[in-house]
């Protein structure tokens, strides 16, 4: 009988506070509807790896693995290698439209100014961190999982663990972070501004050619991106040719969700509370939400440098959905929009900017592994 509890001795107060965070994620996920096909599997990995002597992940003794965890054979397996997030690029590319970018071009701008957190909070990471761990800890703002998962895991950083949660948690956080920064930085009237949407047409040429065109150029200008960019690419290349329905569908709905619970739980085998409860930990978390502000601010403050110039002005809050969290950032736009104006409606419009913002981040991403990837 003493053998059926003495695991019992063997608990820390460190899990406890884990699994309050692996709560916290679970509630946010059901009662709040957030992102829940993240931040459930991440919230219920977190509880089961940080209970004494968890078979979910590697136990090691003296140095030594004396027991395989599925969670670290999944980590090893998928993450470590980048074939979770690249798989589920495909899946993301099948979902997206480019048709909103393409019929109006000049949205695209939107996603490259909303980019300017991450070059920012690298330079402010640079005073606690080493270069390769500042630039992954700078790319969290670039609100995309993959990506982050891809940098961090290319340019080594010791810090992956804290990345990957910070980069999942916030963008599910989204609905949270950006609408105060959006009403911050804009009046009431610029929140109303109408945008009309002049829908149009968009050749099928011009829908296959694209994806192809920019994963060129990508290769010419970031080789180190080809793999982001070409994955996501060519995943929007099954859904726009036309023939490979059945094959674009299942990307959507069957690959994704069944990665992302596997990319998820398999986070969570890296928020052991000795890897975790750090004050390195909370610093990254802390320099992931100031990427993600200012991200969110430069592209407003952008829209709202060129409506200084533009008879046609433009509703600076679309600059927001400049960063990756797609689709929730250009529907959070979309909502506020509507919020202030019944009868504006922005969801185009902020939908472009987001997919835009999309391409841009992983070309961001691409560029920091050529500055820094030995």
């Amino acid at each position: 009988m003493e053998a059926l509890y003495e695991n019992i001795f063997n608990f820390e107060w460190q899990m406890l506070v884990m699994w309050c965070l692996g709560g916290l994620l679970i509630y946010l996920a059901i009662k709040k509807d957030m992102e829940p096909t993240l931040l459930l599997p991440i919230g219920f990995g977190a509880i089961i790896v940080n209970l004494p002597m968890s078979g979910a992940i590697d136990r090691i003794v003296d140095g030594v693995v004396t027991q395989e965890g599925p969670l670290s054979t999944l980590y090893h397996a998928g993450i470590a290698n980048e074939l979770f997030p690249l798989i589920l690029f495909i899946g993301i590319g099948a979902m997206i439209d480019f048709g909103p970018i393409l019929s109006n071009p000049k949205l695209m701008v939107f996603g490259a100014a909303a980019q300017f957190g991450i070059f920012f909070t690298f330079c402010l990471a640079s005073m606690f961190f080493e270069t390769n761990d500042a630039a992954s800890i700078a790319i969290i703002g670039a609100a995309d999982g993959p990506t982050a998962i891809v940098v961090a895991q290319k340019l080594a950083s010791k810090y992956i663990g804290a990345i990957m949660v910070a980069a999942y948690s916030y963008m599910a956080l989204v609905p949270i972070i950006q609408p105060p920064i959006i009403r911050l930085l804009t009046t009431k009237k610029e929140r109303r501004i109408r945008m009309p949407y002049k829908a149009a047409s968009v050749s099928k040429t011009t829908r296959i050619l694209f994806p192809i065109i920019i994963t060129i150029i990508t290769g010419i200008v970031a080789p180190d991106a080809v793999s982001l960019v070409g994955f996501l690419m060519f995943g929007n290349l099954i859904r726009e040719c036309g023939v490979l329905d059945s094959l674009s569908e299942t990307a959507q709905k069957v690959l994704a969700n069944l990665i992302t619970i596997f990319l998820g739980i398999t986070i969570a085998s890296q928020m052991h509370y000795d890897q975790f409860l750090k004050p390195d930990t909370l610093l990254i978390l802390g320099l992931g939400l100031f990427a993600f502000i200012f991200d969110t601010a430069g592209g407003v403050l952008f829209a709202k440098l060129l409506n200084l110039f533009l008879k046609e002005k433009i509703n600076p809050m679309i600059g927001a959905a400049g960063i990756s969290a797609f689709p929730m950032s250009g529907r959070i736009v979309h909502k506020m929009g509507l919020k202030e104006d019944p009868q504006n409606f922005l969801l185009m419009h902020s939908i472009g900017v987001n997919v835009s913002g999309q391409i841009a981040s992983v070309i961001a991403g691409g560029l920091i592994l050529n500055f820094f990837l030995r």
